[in-house]
Order: C-alpha cells, then sequence, then structure tokens
C-alpha cells in the first residue's frame, strides 16, 4: 500500500473509533476496528467489540507473524492499531509495521545515550496524522504516522534530577498530555499538556504541591516538597464530556521513610482529576496517605457507569485492592483485595516489617478490563510478599531515592487474574498464575478475556467461567500489551514477548511482538500448516547515540558497551546506581569477576548468557560496567 492509500485508511479508521460509521458491535467484522491507544480509549475500558474468536474455536489460534524488535530489555508497551498499520515501543525506538503480516513498514531509533535515568516506555498516542511518545531521558517527540519522520522533540523534563518520560501519553483535540516518571530518583512530579502540532507547553499541574497550593499543608516538612515523588509512569485517563483528566499518580519519595516527610503525602498514591483544557485541579481521591511500603498507583483508572447509572471510576493499586468512588460524592463504593494482603506493622523498621503486597506487588502498569455487558472487571495483579528494613536516606540528583532496602524471594513470586461484579465489588471467579501477571488484561464481545504471564504464557480465558480456553507459551516474559484489533474482517489478537527487569523472575526472551489469528482445525497427522513469517529488526546501531554528542570522547567499545547495557538497567539503573538489582557504582568486582558472575549469575541475577549475550557482549558490558564505577 502507497503511503497515501495508508493515510486514507487510517483516518477511516480513526472515523470508526469515534463513532464515525455507526454501531462499533454492528461494524466489529465488517470494517476495520482498531485499538486507538494504550488502554483502547480515554475511558480505559480495554473491553473491544470483536467476537470472530471465541471459547468455541479459540484452540485454532495460530502464530501469524512475530517480530524480533532489535532492542534487548525492557518491553512493557502496548500496541496501537489505526487501520492496517500497528506501532509498537521499545525503549529507544518506534516501528510501524502491517498488521496482518508484521512487514516493517517504517522505523525510528533514538538511541540510548548516558543521559537516560530508564530504560523504559509504554506506547505512543495518536492523533490527526501524528504519533508522541516519551524517552528514557525525560523528551516528548512528534513523529509523522506515515513515515516516522521527526515533527517535533521538546525536553519535557530534566534527566539529570531523575526526571523522564516513560507513560504512554493520551492526545484529545490538538493536546497531548504527559506526565514525568521519576519518583524513586526523588523528584518533584507534574503533568503537562502539549500543543499537539507544535510541541509547545500549554499548562502544567504539579502532582506535589507547595505554597498555597492546596495539598501543600499534607506535607509537614516544607522543605520534603521538593523531592517528594508523585512521578506517573503508565497512561491516563479521559471523560471526553466532562472534560476531565484522570491521572495516576505515584509513590511519595523517599519510598519507605514517611517519618522523613510527615503528613498524608497529596497528591501521591491518589488519582487526581484536573480540567482537561486548564490543567485545574477538580478532585482528587487518595488510596494510601502517608505510603511508607511504595504503594503507588501505576495503572490509568477505568471510567464506568453502575447499573443505576452512577458514574464510577475504578482504581487498581499497588497495594492489593481495587477501588471503585462514585464520581458524584468522591465516596468509596468497594473495597476488594485481589492478591495477597497483610502486613505485620504501620511502616518500615530497622528490624524489618513483612508486608504482602512487596513493592513489585499488586496491580503494576496494566490496569482492569470492564465488559459492560455482564457487569464484570478483570484484572491481573502480582502475589508477592517483602521484608522491609528501614534505612537512612541519602539524596543525591539522578540516583535511586528509596531510605531503605527491601528482601524478596524472586521465587515466591506468583500471580492472578480476578473477575469482580463490578458493582458490589465481589469476586466471581479466580486464577492463579505460576508467575506474575503484569500483562495488559482484554475482554472482547466473543466471550473471551486475554493476558499472558511473566512465565511467557499467553492465555485466552472463557470470561463467564475463568476456564483456561487456551493456552500457548510465547517464548519470553509478556509484560506487555496483549489486545485485539480487525483489518478487512478478520480479528487478530497482538501480545508483547520478552522482558527483562521485574526483579528478573519468569522467562526473559528476546523483546518480540507476536500477532495470532484463527488457522484451520489441528488434525492428526497434519503438519503445522502455514508458516508464521519470522522477523528480525537489526539491532538498535550505537550510531545515534554517539551523533548526539554525549559520550564525548568515547570510543567505539564503549559505545558497544552502553547499547549492550540495556539489558542491565532496568535492574541497576541506568548509571549503575542500583534500583531492583545492585548498586554496581560501588561493585568491588574487577572486570575478570564481573565477566564471570554475568556468566554464571547467582540469587535473583538471571541467566542472559549465552542468549541474549554473547561471548563479545558479556565482554563489553563488563567493560563498560567499570565505567560506571565511583571514584
Amino acid at each position: 500500500m502507497n503511503s497515501c492509500s495508508r493515510k486514507t485508511s487510517l483516518l477511516l479508521a480513526v472515523a470508526v473509533l469515534y463513532g464515525g460509521g455507526g454501531s462499533r458491535a454492528a461494524t466489529a467484522q465488517s470494517r476495520d476496528v482498531g485499538w486507538a491507544m494504550y488502554n483502547m480509549s480515554y475511558e480505559g475500558i480495554r473491553s473491544s467489540p470483536l467476537n470472530e474468536i471465541n471459547p468455541k474455536n479459540v484452540q485454532n489460534l495460530r502464530s501469524v507473524c512475530r517480530v524480533k524488535l532489535g532492542e534487548e530489555g525492557t518491553l512493557m508497551a502496548s500496541p496501537v492499531v489505526i487501520g492496517d498499520t500497528l506501532f509498537m515501543t521499545t525503549a529507544h525506538s518506534t516501528v510501524a509495521l502491517d498488521a496482518t503480516n508484521c512487514k516493517l513498514i517504517w522505523r525510528f531509533v533514538d538511541a540510548a545515550t548516558p543521559a537516560d535515568v530508564y530504560a523504559v516506555n509504554r506506547g505512543v498516542a495518536y492523533l490527526d496524522g501524528r504519533l508522541f511518545r516519551g524517552t528514557p531521558d525525560g523528551r516528548l517527540v512528534a513523529l509523522s504516522s506515515d513515515s516516522g519522520r521527526v515533527l517535533w522533540n521538546v525536553k519535557a523534563g530534566d534527566p539529570a534530577k531523575g526526571e523522564f518520560t516513560a507513560s504512554a501519553p493520551i492526545a484529545w483535540q490538538g493536546t497531548v498530555f504527559m506526565g514525568l516518571a521519576g519518583s524513586d530518583w526523588g523528584i518533584r512530579g507534574r503533568v503537562m499538556a502539549f500543543d499537539a502540532k507544535t510541541g509547545r507547553e500549554k499548562w502544567r499541574f504539579w502532582t506535589v504541591p507547595t505554597g498555597n497550593e492546596p495539598g501543600a499543608e499534607t506535607w509537614h516538612i516544607p522543605e520534603s516538597v521538593t523531592h517528594g515523588g508523585g512521578g506517573t509512569w503508565s497512561s491516563y485517563t479521559l471523560d471526553t464530556l466532562t472534560q476531565e483528566l484522570f491521572v495516576p499518580v505515584g509513590n511519595p519519595s523517599p519510598d519507605f521513610t514517611p517519618a522523613s516527610r510527615p503528613g498524608d503525602n497529596l497528591f501521591t498514591n491518589s488519582v487526581v482529576v484536573l480540567d482537561a483544557l486548564s490543567g485545574a485541579l477538580k478532585w482528587w481521591y487518595q488510596v494510601s496517605p502517608a505510603d511508607g511500603f511504595d504503594y503507588d498507583l501505576a495503572a490509568a483508572p477505568v471510567l464506568y457507569s453502575a447499573k443505576s447509572g452512577a458514574a464510577r471510576v475504578l482504581i487498581a493499586s499497588k497495594d492489593g485492592h481495587l477501588y471503585a468512588v462514585e464520581r458524584g460524592t468522591h465516596k468509596l463504593t468497594f473495597k476488594t483485595p485481589i492478591t495477597t494482603v497483610s502486613r505485620a506493622g504501620p511502616v518500615p523498621t530497622a528490624d524489618g516489617v513483612h508486608a504482602c503486597p512487596g513493592p513489585l506487588g499488586g496491580v503494576e502498569w496494566n490496569g482492569p478490563a470492564f465488559d459492560a455487558t455482564s457487569g464484570t472487571l478483570y484484572v491481573g495483579a502480582v502475589d508477592f510478599c517483602a521484608t522491609y528494613l528501614a534505612g537512612q536516606q541519602e539524596l543525591v540528583a539522578g540516583g535511586m531515592y528509596f531510605g531503605t532496602r527491601t528482601s524478596q524471594a524472586s521465587d515466591s513470586a506468583r500471580g492472578w487474574l480476578t473477575a469482580v461484579d463490578a458493582e458490589s465489588g465481589t469476586p466471581r471467579w479466580q486464577f492463579h498464575a505460576p508467575t506474575p501477571i503484569v500483562a495488559g488484561v482484554t475482554h472482547t464481545a466473543g466471550g473471551l478475556v486475554l493476558t499472558g504471564d511473566l512465565k511467557g504464557n499467553f492465555y485466552a480465558f472463557d470470561a463467564a467461567t475463568g476456564k483456561v480456553a487456551y493456552q500457548t507459551n510465547l517464548g519470553g516474559a509478556v509484560a506487555g500489551g496483549v489486545m485485539t484489533y480487525a483489518v478487512r474482517g478478520r480479528q487478530y489478537i497482538a501480545a508483547s514477548a520478552g522482558n527483562v527487569g521485574r526483579a528478573t523472575f519468569g522467562v526473559l526472551g528476546s523483546p518480540s511482538l507476536v500477532v495470532m489469528a484463527l488457522g484451520p482445525p489441528a488434525r492428526a497427522g497434519r503438519g503445522a500448516g502455514a508458516q508464521v513469517a519470522e522477523i528480525a529488526l537489526p539491532p538498535i546501531s550505537t550510531g545515534t547515540a554517539l551523533s548526539h554528542g554525549e559520550l564525548g570522547g568515547a570510543d567505539q567499545e564503549r559505545a558497544t558497551g552502553l547499547r549492550v547495557y540495556q539489558v542491565c538497567a532496568a535492574c541497576h539503573g541506568a548509571r549503575g546506581e542500583g534500583g531492583v538489582g545492585a548498586n554496581l557504582q560501588t561493585s568491588t568486582l574487577g572486570l575478570g569477576g564481573i565477566i564471570a558472575y554475568v556468566k554464571a549469575p547467582t540469587g535473583s541475577m538471571p541467566k542472559l548468557y549465552p542468549s541474549p549475550l554473547s561471548d563479545a557482549d558479556v565482554a563489553s558490558v563488563a567493560s563498560y560496567v567499570m565505567t560506571l564505577r565511583k571514584p
């Protein structure tokens, strides 16, 4: 398809998605039905009208194509499909693929630099022929959707302070909404609106207030506000009728020492509701005041209506609960635990406090799905406890700012998928997965619930009963989007596969996108059928990083080490400062010791050799790690 006809297809698809062509359910199988944004729709309901694939025929699901995306490390993004084009991101690249066969249309690479804070990205927003995405060093970039050409590139945050842009933004009426991530680095969070055509900032809202701003009184030590956290790191929700933007706000900082920041610490661990046109605060709901356990809100909330017609906002928290709040009264309707919940004390102590969930538990960046027909919510969660050991916090610009440490056994992590009555909050069924469920959860009109786990399992459940209707292994941890779309009347399912960065439990794999569709029924003695298109994109070049000029006089070997280090950065930090992995800046291992440890790791360190890291890769990354050492 040429660029002109492809652009026409994109415009027609947007018209269908946003009401230009009658009932979505009536047209679901007769035309393109895409996936317009990270959570499918502005309301975040993640419920597709597609019904070609259902519990009766899902056993005939077959892989159509698989794309190895060319960057090792994290893969937490969700695909976006407009017309017959699928857009997908890694931490440093954006690709446009033919949604029916995975053939590459274009690829944009914005390679790693030493300015990166955290190598992760959750996807793009689409509006009027433009794509918008964040970067690990805190920029917001606009690309042409038909070519990948850069239209504008603006600095949204300061990476020297630990500010970066990991969220999948949303775009509406000429405006792009994006917040800063970096609570764990001690930033002061904010949400911003940008002009979609120019990148000009329209307004900003500080998620940690100061001075005379509402909520500032909840920080009893005013100086703590300047590094109080409140980042945002998945995506956002929008009511286009009331023009309200719903922002899930992350944890206070330092994470585990509330005594250093006494007060309720608004607006951390809250859903903040803003006027989308002006950024003015309308109302908020805080889930965990004065948090000392990293129980922030990562997932975007879901907007839905109760049987009475009352508008509700559903909040899924890392504290292991689902909260339903009435939008009219701001009152809590129900609070339902969806994973193991227990706590031995109110705050971390020097002797240790055991708590469930731990800091990597509960509901992470992918939130619930809502089926309006049955009135059911579906949500994935992580069952993973930890012991919190309080300590002294030290703020170092651009470094992690925890104030304590945690102890957790990665092999104990499990997952849950729970179906909940959307009216009462009563669980209807649960599935216990062998590893955490952090992947996207999607409901379909065909009666399926789709998701995956960190062992690499893709699941299709019967939505009514919770029975596994289909299961297959995709060869790598499913930590990003699992979604569905239709092109020319055929329904497809797309899922991410391959990820490093959740305390390394699960099966790593190489970051890839897998597209599936119905094939002929399997028969005894017959071959596997049509061959799967296996596409491997070239590894991301280091040349782009060198052209930024940020490597100074570094040679190509160091540039190669930086590229390979992206596999490590998700756990050890972009600069080796540590996170869920050890601090490499203070390690005493020599070059040979690092090489030996990477090849034969112990503890929670994953097995990276001989795949995805070769002998040459291990040598390069070991040399690079040596350059991160503090004198």
